[in-house]
């Protein structure tokens, strides 16, 4: 019956060390933690170390249900699987207790928040996008491999295979193949 904490923050120029500290003060005998973003369970490679550690009797610490999921359905299904398990849950910060009604209720309510927020941020970052793509300020992330054509084009005409080529210069070999593609006429590779 042990307490093990999960901290998360979405970005690498975001810090958890608030969220550890404060699972530390909880008593928590292990702590996870990883910078991922929490709109999906996959990928989640220390949420995964840490649903792996938990035993029959454990309970899931973090500091705000919005750490373990930002989609109702990953928080829900997370929840019913570690219910499962035995394994219960506890938001330092708010008044969650996955073993009555009343606390599964308010974290579904808290799930919907956070989904809620995140479709908010999405909303926004999508308005902004538009609003500087119509002032003609938004021109996208710059292409890479494109920016690489005179390159690509003269190591197709030697010996390289298409792979040696996109491992030399650090792009993908469908960046080859495309720009190949686009510039049959000018090249005959071998």
């Amino acid at each position: 019956m042990a307490l093990i904490g999960y901290a998360r923050v979405s970005t690498s120029d975001q810090d958890y060390d608030i969220q550890v500290a404060a699972l530390k003060t909880a008593k928590c005998k292990k702590i996870f933690s990883e910078k991922k973003t929490g709109t999906s369970l996959k990928g989640r490679s220390k949420l995964e170390q840490c649903i792996d550690y938990l035993r029959e009797g454990d309970t899931l610490v973090v500091t705000r249900i919005d750490r373990l999921a930002r989609s109702l359905r990953d928080l829900q299904n997370l929840v019913h699987d570690l219910k499962t398990d035995g394994i219960e849950i506890k938001a330092l910060e708010q008044p969650i207790d996955t073993g009555t009604a009343a606390g599964k209720a308010f974290l579904d309510m808290l799930g919907v928040f956070a989904e809620f927020e995140t479709n908010l941020r999405k909303e926004r970052q999508l308005e902004g996008i538009a609003k500087a793509k119509k002032e003609g300020k938004y021109k996208g992330r710059k292409p890479t491999a494109r920016d690489k054509t005179p390159q690509v084009l003269e190591l197709l005409k030697t010996d390289m295979t298409r792979e040696a080529i996109a491992e030399k210069l650090n792009i993908g070999i469908a960046s080859v193949y495309r720009i190949q593609a686009a510039n049959k006429d000018n090249i005959a590779h071998k």
